[in-house]
């Protein structure tokens, strides 16, 4: 029997892995991403080279304008390349439809009516239409001042909570002490050394055997405030679809922090923006706040250890460090159908300092990496490995168009205009500053600098390659607590 008084699958529990052996499909990953960027790079420097002779030399005409010396090249690429060019971006655009299509076939993986058939008899799928019962569960790890402001947004909702649990977490402030002031309950872990994962699990122990099929259980970060539509949209999302398993929040950055602050929100800005165009179909179900059902949270539960990497008879994979990444991959892996409207807005913590911010992603990528070295190749995981390659790759495109564009300034006597690729440059700077525009005038004119962001995006980018060295090396991550004095104002 699970921990939650469901019995497992008839398959056998197989051991867990030592960590020699993680150690090994660790380093798999690593050899797996560099292998693949590797032969995407040689691919793209091949077709450089094969139309690098095509390309007729002109020298740029110079003009003079009130004793200015102007140097214009009309040079342009050959026009086989830019056709070849043009060919790859729909190849790109092809697959991603092809991931979108592989996406939607899980929804009828056979994991799923497995599990279904194991449910006891007295707890049939709630029908369309009924009004499910909502729970939040907050873990909260010395979020004294943060934790109030989180605790009034969610007293705004429109449609109120049934029940709402704050979970200290080995706090040593007074977390503990400020759910009674908002008439919630509190919840404190007993010898919990899993962060955030463990808290969770050990309310779940108490909460889910006492569920039924019209609960659902919104988990939530202590850090983040909910827009006041989202208890509303979500649970009207899961009580109009009996299929939908899962409603995730789409997330916007908290004020404040200066330049680093800006970036983040830009860089949460566009990350909605991609939601909002895929229709909610969702990336990642944020550890920030997403409302699951019940009946799903059990699922996995009794599927840890058969189906799915976890210990047997508990929801969070405490190996995991993204807590986040995991659940979705062992939602999607059993099947499961999840959204994220544009209407469940939250707003949540940013990191308020260069160290602070290397911290958090260094545990993100690591956390998605040892995700897929966990999971291995499936139909749930393959897109996910498509992106850790993208990524790869993007490092290496951006960081070599930089290191030519400093070499050719180094080299050249004076400066020579492109019409060509200014118009390209212009093409590239309106998409930054449009998919940047919902933020604000603030990140429109961050968005028109350009070289900001593109720097940003070389430091995540290096963030991601020290994850690969320090995965390939085993070295010990960190998880990082950053205090605030609560979120700022996101004007």
């Amino acid at each position: 029997m699970s921990e939650f008084g469901r019995p497992f699958a008839v398959a056998p529990t197989p051991p867990r892995h030592s960590e020699a052996i993680d150690v090994t499909y660790g380093r798999l990953v690593v050899g797996v991403v560099f292998s693949a960027i590797f032969t995407v790079t040689c691919l793209a420097a091949a077709v450089g080279e094969f139309f690098a002779g095509m390309n007729s030399t002109q020298a740029p005409t110079e003009s003079v304008i009130d004793n200015w010396h102007i140097w214009v090249s009309h040079a342009v690429p050959p026009k086989e390349l830019i056709f070849s060019s043009l060919f790859a971006i729909a190849f790109i655009a092809a697959a991603a439809v092809t991931f979108e299509i592989i996406g939607a076939l899980l929804s009828v993986s056979p994991t799923r009516a497995v599990l279904a058939r194991y449910r006891p008899k007295t707890r049939t799928k709630a029908p369309k239409g009924v009004r499910v019962r909502v729970t939040v569960l907050i873990p909260a790890h010395n979020e004294e001042t943060s934790l109030p402001i989180t605790l009034s947004a969610l007293e705004l909702q429109t449609r109120k909570p049934d029940r709402v649990i704050i979970v200290s977490d080995n706090s040593s402030d007074q977390t503990a002490s400020i759910p009674g002031q908002f008439g919630f309950e509190c919840f404190e872990t007993y010898k919990n050394e899993h962060k955030k994962g463990g808290a969770l699990n050990q309310v779940l122990g108490r909460v889910l055997p006492e569920t039924e099929p019209i609960d659902v259980i919104l988990v939530m970060d202590a850090d983040t405030s909910l827009g006041p539509k989202f208890i509303e949209v979500a649970a009207n999302a899961l009580e109009n679809d009996p299929e939908l398993t899962a409603v995730g929040g789409v997330f916007y950055g908290e004020g404040g922090h200066g330049l680093i602050g800006q970036l983040q929100r830009n860089e949460y800005a566009r990350y909605s923006l991609q939601i909002r165009n895929r229709r909610g179909r969702v990336f990642v179900l944020t550890g920030t706040a997403t409302m699951f059902r019940a009946e799903a949270l059990l699922d996995i539960a009794a599927a840890r250890g058969v189906y799915i990497p976890g210990e047997p008879g508990r929801v969070y994979d405490t190996a995991a460090l993204t807590e986040d990444n995991e659940l979705t991959l062992a939602l999607k892996s059993l099947g499961a159908t999840m959204t994220s409207p544009r209407e469940c807005s939250v707003v949540t913590e940013l990191m308020p300092t260069w160290g602070n911010l290397w911290v958090q992603r260094q545990r993100w990528q690591r956390g998605a990496l040892e995700n897929l070295s966990a999971y291995g190749f499936t139909r749930a995981t393959l897109r996910y490995w498509g992106q850790q390659v993208g990524i790869g790759y993007g490092a290496v495109a951006l960081n070599a168009s930089l290191a030519l564009m400093f070499i050719t300034i180094c080299a050249i006597d004076h400066w020579i205009w492109f019409p060509f690729w200014l118009v390209i440059g212009l093409i590239f700077i309106a998409e930054r500053v449009a998919t940047a525009w919902s933020g604000g005038w603030r990140a429109r004119l961050l968005a028109l600098l350009l070289f900001p962001e593109l720097f940003y995006d070389v430091y995540l980018q290096v963030v991601f390659l020290k994850c690969l060295l320090d995965i390939f090396l085993n070295k010990k991550p960190r998880w990082g607590h950053v205090q605030h004095s609560g979120i700022a104002d996101n004007s």
